[in-house]
């Protein structure tokens, strides 16, 4: 039997961020300091999450395309938004109170499914997101492109609807 460390040497790494990550995140929202206002956050990191979603489609349409380093170079710019976004969503929740969505009827149940499900699988392409690169980061292909097909839409859905939320929650903003 092959040594997994051998076939991946990330997985350590993968394995403690994609628990750290997450942990950091929950600790983090507990913390309040007061004083300083980053109320401008929110749209940017909406955009952010937007432009996410369409790189991540230019990506696909370019490894269809067979253009190999342009998919590389517009994957990596995905993964640095998304850690921008990431630092960004912490920094304003740690400086500022929760808005609770306003809405009533059916479309409450509507932005709470969306929320809900954009937050678990916000969670959980983490570690799909990084298990796809350093497959692609080896040189393994193959296993990158069987784990992409898994990989892409849950990080599609993410990106969409961090944006839906934003525009769903931002009338409510203070």
């Amino acid at each position: 039997m092959e040594n997994v460390e051998a076939k991946d040497p990330y997985q350590k790494l993968i394995i403690g961020l994609s628990v750290a990550i997450p942990l950091a995140v929950a600790a983090l929202f507990r913390v309040k300091i007061p004083g300083y206002d980053f109320s401008f956050l929110p749209p940017i990191y909406a955009t952010i999450n937007g432009l996410t979603a369409v790189l991540l489609v230019l990506a696909v349409v370019a490894i269809k395309n067979n253009k190999r380093s342009v998919h590389e170079n517009i994957m990596k710019v995905c993964i640095a938004l998304s850690s921008c976004f990431l630092v960004m969503y912490v920094v304003y929740h740690m400086f500022s109170d929760s808005t609770p969505f306003g809405g009533e009827g059916a479309v409450k149940y509507v932005y709470y499914f969306i929320l809900i499900t954009h937050i678990i699988l916000s969670i959980g392409v983490v570690p799909f997101v990084l298990l796809t690169f350093s497959r692609a980061l080896a040189g393994r292909f193959e296993r990158h492109k069987a784990l992409a097909k898994f990989t892409f839409p849950l990080w599609l859905y993410v990106a969409v609807t961090g944006v839906v939320v934003y525009l769903m929650i931002s009338p409510y903003y203070k």
